[in-house]
């Protein structure tokens, strides 16, 4: 967070950030980012060495009874970056489908094609968004590929999620299509 000038540091929504997924400069003005960045910035100043890794843009929003959300890169950048990407779409439940009070979240996943690493995610739906998104923030944050998502073990109960979670589905079907299955 320290400035060109060494006795100046920068933090906060309106400092330039480097993208975690395209390691290249970005503006992305967001409060937890920003709260990070403050903690980086003071621990400098004191001797303690760290360091801002950069931000993948998680943000998630509610529109009426409506919630979007998303996680590192999207297609534009992905093209923009001549990054080789592929994506996939999927409709998954927010909880069993034989418990009441499930609804669909649409999801859809950017990997590179290469290698199946995860480099973006967006979904909406009306119930459990959050807890999708920030699983694959968590994933991107971490590297995983498709293979990881097959992998995570994540809670469940009826009331809460399915068997095979957002995660898991886009692991199996990214891999499916890298592999030709």
């Amino acid at each position: 967070m320290q400035t060109s000038d060494p006795d100046i540091y920068a933090a906060g929504d309106a400092v330039q950030v480097e993208n975690f997924v395209l390691k290249t400069p970005a503006f992305i003005p967001m409060a937890s980012p920003a709260n990070k960045q403050g903690r980086i910035a003071a621990d400098n100043i004191f001797g303690i060495q760290s360091e801002f890794k950069g931000t993948q843009g998680t943000a998630i929003l509610k529109i009426f009874d409506m919630t979007a959300a998303c996680t590192g890169i999207n297609e534009r950048d992905a093209i923009q970056n001549n990054i080789d990407y592929d994506k996939i779409y999927m409709l998954i439940p927010s909880n069993a489908r034989y418990y009441p009070g499930w609804a669909d979240i649409l999801t859809k996943v950017i990997f590179r094609k290469t290698d199946g690493k995860i480099l973006g995610a967006q979904l909406t739906g009306t119930i459990g968004v959050d807890k999708r998104c920030d699983v694959f923030a968590t994933a991107i944050r971490f590297g995983a590929c498709a293979e990881d998502l097959t992998e995570l073990e994540l809670s469940y109960a009826p009331p809460f999620g399915s068997a095979k979670e957002a995660a898991n589905y886009a692991g199996y079907a990214i891999e499916n299509l890298i592999t030709g299955k």
